[in-house]
């Protein structure tokens, strides 16, 4: 999955752009629809987690990731309603 690359690489450097962020989602559900948001978010929120419990010094990077996929999920969602 490249989001998950993307964000592993963004985790590494300490720093995204909010626009590749975004980017970034977009891309993904283009590619798997809204199945695959979630399971990119499910992959967050476990690892966002584990770099929390550690201590790591960009897990508020990781939780701002969740963050947005959380809020683009939501977002995507009202718009197809």
């Amino acid at each position: 999955m490249k989001a998950l690359t993307v964000m592993a690489d963004s985790l590494r450097a300490g720093y995204i752009h909010p626009t590749h962020v975004l980017n970034t989602l977009i891309e993904l559900e283009n590619a798997g629809g809204t199945a695959a948001l979630r399971e990119f978010e499910a992959h967050l929120t476990s690892g966002q987690q584990a770099l929390t419990e550690r201590g790591h010094p960009h897990a508020r990077l990781a939780e701002a990731w969740l963050q947005a996929t959380r809020f683009y999920l939501q977002e995507s969602q009202r718009g197809a309603a």
